[in-house]
């Protein structure tokens, strides 16, 4: 067997082994940095704790059960609002690809929409839905629902028109085509549109959970701040990154599993 038949396979994994330093390697400097920071209090240790303090408090919260309660919890709000999101963005999509009225009649609605801070319509959303679920709920909708529209809609729009005119051909129903040529055609502009979608629901978790809210991740950081603990903030913080993190990984390997041919991972920008 050629030698270099034999080699590749070692370079290739040289290379991965080389790209996860790579990534470990700023967490690493930053870590660094703010253990000497705090270990010379070059910030007032109040405002900046110690990665060891923070590191007991977070076994603290754990050994407890309250992180992992307060996890359960928010991760039940993000997927309940996300699952809404998309009840309501993809057949919204679909609608206004075919129906050129509807999307001339939604356009300055939805551009409007588009452009308030679903932060801002906190004490609206408190009056209408209360301060149970429901407004929690919205506000995570209204954070991930135009990720997910727009990219549906862009990838519907634009499907090459020869695939139209080969269903024509073939006299293939609009239900038909939707299944058998839109929506496989349009498949990565959706995939993302889901990424992103889930990625702005968990953005949003912090303001659903400023909505009167006595458990989740928000309410912990903020009850933390309220009480001075800051060390439990740091985290809640280090627990909504290291989360969002592993959502999007599950997300990538659900879609690989899934649709393998698109090869999603290989096309990622980070």
């Amino acid at each position: 067997m050629p030698d270099g038949t034999v080699c590749r396979p070692m370079r290739i994994s040289t290379a991965k082994l080389a790209m996860g330093a790579g990534k470990l390697l700023l967490p690493l400097l930053v870590l660094i940095l703010w253990t000497t920071a705090s270990r010379n209090e070059w910030v007032h240790p109040y405002l900046l704790p110690s990665p060891r303090r923070v590191g007991e408090a977070a076994w603290t919260l754990l050994y407890r059960g309250e992180l992992i309660r307060h996890l359960g919890v928010s991760l039940r709000r993000v997927l309940t609002g996300f699952i809404l999101t998309l009840g309501i963005a993809l057949p919204l999509s679909i609608l206004i690809h075919f129906l050129g009225w509807l999307k001339n009649l939604t356009k300055g609605s939805l551009e409007f929409l588009r452009s308030i801070p679903p932060l801002s319509a906190i004490p609206l959303l408190i009056l209408w839905f209360g301060i149970g679920e429901a407004s929690k709920t919205a506000v995570i909708v209204m954070a991930s629902f135009f990720p997910v529209f727009l990219n549906v809609l862009s990838g519907l729009d634009n499907v090459d028109e020869s695939w139209r005119e080969l269903a024509d051909s073939l006299q293939l129903t609009r239900r038909d085509y939707l299944a058998a040529v839109l929506i496989p055609a349009a498949l990565p502009s959706i995939l993302t549109g889901i990424q992103l979608g889930i990625s702005y629901s968990w953005r949003a978790l912090m303001g659903a959970e400023m909505i009167a809210a006595a458990s989740g991740i928000g309410y912990l950081i903020l009850d933390s701040q309220e009480m001075g603990r800051i060390d439990r903030v740091f985290v809640g913080i280090l627990t909504l990154g290291i989360c969002g993190i592993l959502l999007d990984r599950v997300l990538m390997q659900l879609f690989n599993s899934w649709i393998p041919w698109l090869n999603l991972e290989e096309g990622r920008t980070w």
